[in-house]
């Protein structure tokens, strides 16, 4: 006989339940039947996706492990082991996880918990699914059982494997403890990079009350009517970029976490998160916009983490599907700036990336025919070009080495560490200013020019004069000027000199012009105008108008990423034009949230979340525009500013020092 299994989708009728702390860092998602969109949980060292099937996730994302290229195929970010693949039983029938939705799934990004709440047969299950801060390594899942009935409910785990790893092998055995404990491990490795590299994962489960341990591979629980059970289970993942034994690595991590406990290991993640927090933006007034801008700091957070040297691709730990993993000018112009104000010590690990890929860039610059460093458009894990070779991007899309002194530069300025500077800051932007040295042409009349360059419009290809690359240029070349002289060196004249000469191309009435054959064509992105913003180099008011007028209309609507908008609304802001401001900043962002959580995706059209690129501009609106931060050679100050007309209050927190915008 079919046994019947009954599944009921509460949505409507059943809200979670938030207390007034919870406001403003909770988000609920109120429809998973429709079109859905998974957060992923991240610790800056690992990430998951969190579905809406029970149990389900997605792929898990390992920040600092790649798989090299070989071929036509370039290096990419790791798609690891998977420890967590619960599937439940009650009363020995297995049910299709297909069949259920959840009654309600949210995302508490104080304490970086995903809940999702789901009944069937009798039973009702709630658990949580954490990236653990405390322990970089280890993905945890919380399960809490009630029965509405008597009822035996049986949780087995596999741990899923990519098909790509070869040598595949699971293993599974009891650790006899010297101190006479007993700790049960599930184990599976494989291999990569043609055998040359490993990767391990080991889970374990945490007991609570009412569960008992079948095996290393599964938990039984037996309730009576209106009874609950509980138990964690704890995956740990390492590889051989991490770790030269993973094998007995992951098994001794799922080991820790199994002599810590659940509470504790709860309770040091979210004091690791307290710790994040303390670099927070509140909006007064605007309940969504605050919850969407939080979201944004949040999935940032989780994108980075102290102490690692690496920086963040544009889609973080949330998918590598989507630009490999690879490093862009995305990092240092879009999301680094908000980390830069809000936790600097998390900004110096995207700068950390960069200096120890400086031989490479070196190196880059040699092959070349150029003196300096010549980063690459798309970095790997070793710092070196990993562009695809089909893409003109790689060997023509220059203004990222500019960005990255511009990012030296700002670091310094924010943090007022010379000797930072002197030791490492310094030093990149003087092999920066030296490869724009080479890398210009002469005029006749005593002016540089840049050929053959890709520009941030990424539509116009082998242009000359782009304005963005040669205000970047520009910029770093004075920066390294400015940081030779704090060092207590002599500055080469050539930097200032080819800065003074680079070439902004104009149209006849002052317009900008994006490149010297520009003619209004349609854009990829803002260009011209990160002359007004960040680069300052368009400074006056009707000059900032007439590009912002100018170029807004050409944006491609369909295609074009999300970011030129929030440069529109800074600059908007800047100039108090309130509502221009206003609408700029929902342009550039909510044409492009996804249900049922508002994850951020590239573009007005795309599905491809969450897009970091974005996050950062989003943030960088609200700090740099609506808070009035300015980033300045003596330190972070604030400006005048406006806010959007439904904002009552606007305070920027960086660890106990708050910046206030009021709507007067």
């Amino acid at each position: 006989m079919m046994r019947l299994v009954f599944w009921v989708v509460l949505l409507a009728v059943v809200p979670l339940s938030v207390d007034a702390r919870s406001e403003g860092w909770v988000i609920t998602a109120r429809d998973t039947t429709a079109d859905y969109f998974a957060v992923a949980m991240a610790n800056g060292e690992i990430g998951v996706a969190v579905d809406r099937e029970p149990f389900a996730l997605g792929s898990v994302i390992l920040g600092g492990s790649y798989e090299p290229g070989f071929g036509d195929d370039v290096s990419r970010i790791l798609e690891g082991i998977n420890p967590l693949g619960l599937t439940m039983a009650v009363d020995g029938h297995r049910f299709d996880p297909s069949e259920i939705r959840p009654q309600h799934q949210s995302v508490d990004m104080r304490r970086a918990v995903h809940t999702t709440r789901f009944s069937t047969d009798g039973v009702t299950v709630v658990y949580r699914i954490r990236a653990l801060r405390n322990m970089p390594y280890a993905l945890m899942t919380e399960v809490e059982v009630t029965a509405e009935r008597d009822a035996e409910v049986l949780f087995s785990n596999g741990h899923t494997v990519p098909g790509e790893f070869a040598d595949t092998l699971r293993e599974s055995r009891t650790v006899g403890c010297e101190d006479g404990s007993r700790i049960a491990v599930q184990r599976t490795s494989g291999s990569y990079n043609r055998g040359r590299d490993h990767i391990v994962a080991s889970s374990t489960f945490l007991c609570g009350e009412g569960c008992e341990a079948v095996s290393p591979e599964s938990v039984r629980i037996v309730l009576r009517k209106g009874g609950r059970a509980s138990f964690s289970l704890v995956g740990t993942i390492c590889t051989t970029a991490a770790f030269a034994d993973p094998w007995n690595e992951s098994e001794r991590q799922a080991i820790y976490a199994a002599r810590e406990g659940a509470a504790q290991l709860v309770a040091a993640h979210e004091r690791k998160w307290a710790e994040l927090w303390q670099g927070d933006i509140e909006i007064e007034g605007d309940p969504t916009a605050q919850l969407d801008v939080r979201f944004a700091l949040f999935n940032l957070y989780g994108s980075i983490r102290e102490g690692s040297r690496r920086s963040i691709p544009p889609m973080g730990l949330s998918a590598r599907g989507f630009y490999n993993g690879h490093i862009f000018w995305d990092s240092e112009i879009w999301m680094y700036p908000a980390l830069l104000v809000l936790r600097p010590c998390l900004a110096r690990q995207m700068l950390d990336y960069r200096t120890d890929g400086l031989d490479a860039a070196r190196r880059r610059a040699y092959a070349h025919g150029y003196r300096g460093a010549m980063f690459p458009w798309e970095g790997d894990d070793r710092g070196e070009e990993a562009t695809p070779t089909f893409a003109l991007t790689g060997p023509l899309e220059h203004h990222i080495t500019a960005d990255i002194a511009i990012a030296s530069w700002n670091y310094y300025c924010v943090t007022q560490d010379r000797e930072w500077l002197r030791r490492e800051g310094f030093p990149l932007m003087r092999e920066a200013a030296r490869f724009w040295c080479d890398r210009v042409t002469a005029n006749a009349d005593g002016s540089y020019s840049i050929r053959n360059v890709i520009g941030a419009n990424e539509y116009a290809v082998g242009v000359t004069d782009n304005a963005f690359t040669n205000g970047a240029a520009r910029r770093a070349l004075e920066y390294a000027s400015a940081a030779a002289e704090l060092c207590g060196e002599r500055p080469d004249p050539q930097w200032s000199a080819v800065a003074a000469g680079l070439r902004i191309p104009h149209f006849a009435d002052g317009t900008t012009r994006e490149h010297a054959g520009y003619d209004g064509e349609m854009i990829k992105q803002a260009d011209a105008n990160l002359l007004g913003y960040p680069l300052g180099i368009v400074t006056g008011r009707e000059a900032q108008l007439r590009d912002l007028e100018y170029y807004e209309r050409r944006i491609d609507p369909r295609n074009g990423p999300a970011m030129s908008y929030s440069v529109f609304a800074i600059q908007y802001a800047r100039l108090g034009m309130a509502e221009k401001a206003c609408e700029m900043f929902r342009r550039s962002y909510l044409p492009n949230l996804r249900p049922p959580f508002g994850v951020f995706a590239e573009t007005a059209t795309s599905g491809n979340p969450y897009f970091m690129t974005g996050a950062g501009g989003m943030l960088q609106a609200v700090l740099f525009g609506f808070g009035g931060l300015e980033i300045t050679a003596d330190g972070l100050v604030q400006r005048p500013s406006v806010l959007p007309p439904q904002w009552k209050n606007l305070r920027i927190k960086i660890n106990g020092k708050i910046y206030q915008a009021t709507n007067q």
